[in-house]
């Protein structure tokens, strides 16, 4: 072996040694959880916010007297800071405002504390109850509160339930689910499927890719968009715009108000009340058309084009898909 391998080699092992002296002179890598709860006292309608930069947000309703906070701490592993001591100044000081019947959860502006730091929060508030809830990273689950709400998760599920008025649910990456909402609503995932049931209002709902499927209780515009997904509409009462990129759309109601259902790669299936009103235009660029109705023809190409009126006609319902078949009872 000659000299100058054998220096390369010794001062490989005295970098290494030297390495190894600096990890163990640090602090061991460090993780630890705490719990806090809080009981605020409210008269009246409550506006909350509650946000979290990564954890996941629970709120549901309870005495009308009350806002109840139970908050789980957890501290990500780290090499810096003592977790410990961290926990326990968020324990004995929680990120919680409160002035009047408005309460902020969540926000603070000393950054190196809550670096690294994950907070759960489980909430119980009164009905009467406007609600915003973010997450950065974890799923939000709203229950019985009157609203309106507003919830987003930058990667998380939503499940909004039971709301009195409005909603607004948007998150970057997960499904949303929404039953039983007593007005306009508003959502939109990136990548995830939509469940919206039981609306009682407007509803716009939007996915890069996932399925849709809205149901409404009463009359409101629909306007749903999905990039690579199936689309099903119940018991529209109202105008429709309906777009999938590649997926098949099924919708049943009644056009009060236009129509314009559109597929890329998919089927269309329509079903409205014997006695509707419309003015029908269809397409299928590779797909047939088939329909039981009577209709009043004054435009038909081919078997992949039909204009006409039905019932003497009314709103425009116009169907198009550049593969597929074409279904209208």
């Amino acid at each position: 072996m000659n000299f100058s391998l054998r220096w390369h080699r010794a001062t490989i092992s005295l970098l290494a040694a030297a390495a190894l002296a600096v990890l163990a002179a640090l602090p061991a890598a460090a993780s630890e959880d705490g719990h806090f709860d809080r009981t605020l006292t409210v008269s009246g309608a409550v506006s909350l916010e509650v946000e979290t930069g990564s954890g996941s947000i629970t709120v549901r309703t309870g005495d009308s007297s009350r806002v109840e906070v139970h908050g789980s701490i957890h501290v990500s592993q780290s090499f810096f800071g003592d977790a410990k001591s961290r926990v326990a100044q968020i324990e004995q000081n929680p990120p919680i405002q409160q002035e009047g019947n408005s309460i902020i959860i969540g926000r603070s502006d000393d950054h190196e504390l809550f670096n690294n730091i994950s907070i759960s929060y489980e909430i119980v508030t009164p009905k009467d109850t406007k609600l915003r809830a973010t997450s950065g990273s974890g799923g939000v689950k709203i229950d019985g509160v009157a609203g309106p709400v507003d919830t987003t998760s930058g990667s998380g599920g939503l499940q909004v339930s039971s709301i009195g008025g409005d909603v607004r649910a948007h998150t970057g990456s997960g499904g949303i689910d929404l039953e039983n909402v007593q007005g306009i609503a508003h959502v939109a995932t990136g990548s995830g499927s939509i469940r919206a049931m039981g609306i009682a209002g407007a509803v716009n709902a939007s996915t890069g890719s996932g399925d849709v499927h809205v149901q409404q209780t009463a009359a409101g515009d629909v306007e749903v968009t999905s990039g690579s997904g199936s689309i099903t509409l119940e018991n529209v009462k109202g105008g429709a715009h309906v777009r999938s990129g590649s997926g098949t759309i099924h919708a049943t109601g009644e056009p009060l108000g236009d129509w314009s259902l559109q597929t890329g790669s998919g089927a269309l299936n329509v079903k409205m009340p014997g006695d509707a009103k419309f003015n029908l235009t269809a397409f299928s660029g590779s797909g047939s058309i088939h329909t039981a109705r009577n209709i009043e023809v004054s435009e038909m190409n081919s078997r992949h084009e039909l204009r006409g009126k039905v019932n003497g006609g009314g709103p425009n319902v116009d169907l198009r898909t550049s593969s597929g078949s074409i279904q209208i009872d």
